[in-house]
């Protein structure tokens, strides 16, 4: 009987274990593609925007007692979102059908992340300190100039095999839509 029991646990442990592992086609889509949606506007004119007229915070949980946010705080949230969005990323198992498109999603990742932590950190700072606007727009420009384009190629390559792979399963997507991530 305990031999029993023992199995019957085990067994049980083993189908959860493996039902926590298998996502479903649209899961690998959301988090793979959708979850990209937090960087639009990097390197270009989005994030500059959102820059120039950060969000508003509440002081001390009141509703009437409201701070613009530091920059630093907007691109702080932004990383500390991204670096989630990517542990999910890194937690789906790669399989022949999702590789292309979790492998293009992680290089994004792996290129966007870098500059989030090093040239908008800095450039937060320069709005924080309320540095010379003309400084402030010759940063944002080589942010853009040194990184968009690469950034466009990678984001391609994701919009492709996402569009493979929605076909694949039947997810309906809206691709009509300017898919640029600027």
């Amino acid at each position: 009987m305990r031999k029993f029991i023992l199995l019957l646990s085990l067994t049980g442990g083993y189908c959860q274990f493996i039902a926590c592992n298998s996502a479903t086609p649209e899961e690998y889509f959301g988090v793979a593609i959708l979850n990209l949606n937090m960087m639009h506007g990097f390197a270009g004119a989005g994030l500059q925007r959102e820059l120039e007229s950060p969000s508003v915070k509440m002081i001390d949980g009141n509703k009437d007692n409201i701070a613009p946010m530091k920059r630093k705080e907007v691109i702080d949230d932004k990383i500390q979102i991204l670096e989630s969005n990517q542990e999910k990323l890194k937690a789906l198992k790669e399989t022949d059908d999702s590789r292309d498109i979790l492998k293009a999603s992680a290089a994004i990742y792996d290129y966007v992340l870098p500059v989030y932590k090093n040239e908008y950190t800095e450039l937060a700072k320069l709005y924080d300190e309320n540095s010379p606007d003309d400084k402030i727009q010759s940063y944002t420009q080589s942010i853009s100039d040194k990184y968009y384009a690469a950034y466009e190629q990678l984001f391609q390559k994701l919009t492709t095999a996402g569009k493979t792979f929605a076909d694949k399963h039947g997810i309906k997507v809206n691709w009509d839509v300017k898919t640029s991530p600027r």
